[in-house]
């Protein structure tokens, strides 16, 4: 059995904003995301954790930074958990967007709308699903820190949950959360969705 904690990064100037920052590069923690990455080693102090992986966004990299740089281990990228492919809409001002009827479409049907030039939620599903079966091979016994999007966490954890991937969105998955599952030869446990750390 391996264990995963997948951890979604810390908070940046993209959040909140009316842009939709997809794969664009160059965003980077603020202050309060820096804090939360911080916070990310005292929350898993008491947890063994034997790998550290990570989108290749700069957020999900500062975010691990701290907690890898803890525990001595290096943080090896992968595209596999790296941020929803939106094409064309990378850095489109939401409130344009919402006036395009693919983008509408969007929202109800994510498993069967393609962004255009980008991917479809199943895609998204297929390599998280498939980059985590690759490392539990790897790691077999161990547990491993994840470093990834809201997106693709969610598509993840709605897979083995047997959700539908359109129903996806009734996850949430807030910012420097850590969603836990175990994997093995007898099947998937979901352990922890969205600890946050918070009361709430």
């Amino acid at each position: 059995m391996s264990i995963f904690l997948l951890i979604r990064h810390g908070n940046n100037p993209a959040i909140g904003g009316r842009r939709i920052p997809g794969r664009m590069p160059g965003i980077h923690l603020n202050e309060e995301g820096k804090a939360q990455a911080e916070h990310l080693v005292e929350r898993l102090a008491g947890v063994r954790i034997d790998a550290v992986y990570s989108s290749p966004m700069e957020r999900t990299l500062e975010t691990a930074a701290p907690l890898a740089r803890r525990l001595g281990l290096p943080i090896e990228t992968s595209e596999e958990f790296t941020e929803v492919d939106v094409g064309d809409w990378s850095g489109m001002d939401l409130d344009q967007l919402t006036r395009e009827p693919l983008w509408r479409a969007y929202t109800l049907f994510r498993s069967g709308t393609r962004p255009p030039g980008g991917e479809l939620m199943i895609e998204v599903q297929k390599r998280m699903v498939s980059g985590l079966d690759g490392l539990r091979r790897k790691h077999p016994e161990q547990t491993v820190a994840v470093f990834s999007h809201a997106d693709p966490i969610k598509a993840a954890l709605a897979y083995y949950a047997a959700i539908p991937a359109d129903s996806m969105t009734r996850l949430e998955i807030g910012l420097a959360s850590i969603s836990t599952v175990s994997i093995s030869d007898h099947g998937v446990k979901i352990l922890g969705i969205n600890c946050t750390g918070n009361a709430v």
